[in-house]
């Protein structure tokens, strides 16, 4: 059983002057933080002003740490469910991004019939078994193993992902987890919770919560184009139940890769604009 005292850490955004009556958490992927979506957080909810934003640190990065284990897509779902009773507000959707996306799925099954608005970005909810040798994000954890506990700078990070044949602008992403401490730099992501949460991820089936009948939720699927994350076969599998599931929708952003948010925020826009007014 989980420790009552551990809380995400969250942040909540609402357009200047508005009066939500629902809110939707907000999930970013691994390596990743809430405030990943500040940005397109804000420019929905002027777009959306009866909607609220709760931008989360899922367990184990950003803020939310020392959760307790078991470090699962599980315990994160949990996670939200105690935060939504602890903030005491209309939680009536949640929108996650890659791993976020799993969480998402998860967390909608333990409320089923309570949410308007699930929608995951990039993400399969399907199983790969061989994620962990074949997925970029298993490789940067993999990379981040070998640095050392501590290290002179945050130039010796950036040279030490450099030598892994990763690109400057994930090497800059990932360095905003850098913190100095003392003289020296650590990264303050706890990467065995981050392992573990990863091989969960790439472990756990949900396709039961995309095939139920749940009346009162949309559930919509947002891939990138020029991304691998969804399979062809997933593709397929959504599109065929969409056309017979109303309340289900896939929409394809053929510019972006697996970073929609970033790859094209406009098309992302405007398809949780819609969906949201």
């Amino acid at each position: 059983m989980q420790a009552p005292s551990f809380l995400l850490h969250h942040a909540v955004v609402t357009a200047p002057g508005s009066s939500p009556t629902r809110y939707m958490f907000v999930l970013h992927g691994i390596f990743g933080s809430g405030g990943n979506f500040r940005t397109f957080a804000r420019r929905v909810a002027e777009a959306c002003p009866h909607w609220g934003f709760v931008l989360v640190d899922l367990r184990g990065h950003g803020q939310s740490v020392d959760a307790p284990p078991p470090h699962s897509i599980e315990s994160a779902a949990q996670d939200l469910v105690r935060l939504g009773e602890h903030l005491g507000i209309e939680l009536r959707g949640v929108m996650g991004h890659s791993f976020g996306g799993k969480v998402a799925l998860a967390y909608a099954a333990l409320r089923e019939g309570e949410l308007d608005e699930v929608w995951v970005l990039d993400s399969t909810p399907s199983t790969r078994v061989d994620g962990m040798r074949t997925v970029g994000a298993a490789h940067v954890l993999d990379t981040l193993d070998k640095l050392p506990a501590e290290f002179p700078s945050r130039d010796f990070f950036f040279e030490h992902m450099t030598s892994s044949g990763m690109n400057r602008p994930e090497i800059d992403w990932l360095a905003m987890n850098v913190r100095r401490d003392g003289d020296a730099f650590r990264f303050r992501l706890d990467l065995s919770t981050i392992r573990a949460l990863l091989e969960d991820y790439f472990a756990r089936d949900l396709w039961f919560v995309v095939e139920r009948n749940d009346g009162r939720c949309r559930l919509g699927f947002v891939i990138g184009g020029q991304s691998v994350t969804v399979s062809d076969a997933d593709r397929d599998r959504l599109s065929k139940l969409a056309r017979t599931c109303p309340k289900l929708e896939v929409h394809v952003l053929e510019r972006a890769g697996h970073w929609v948010h970033v790859d094209d925020p406009d098309g992302l826009f405007e398809i949780v604009r819609g969906a949201l007014t």
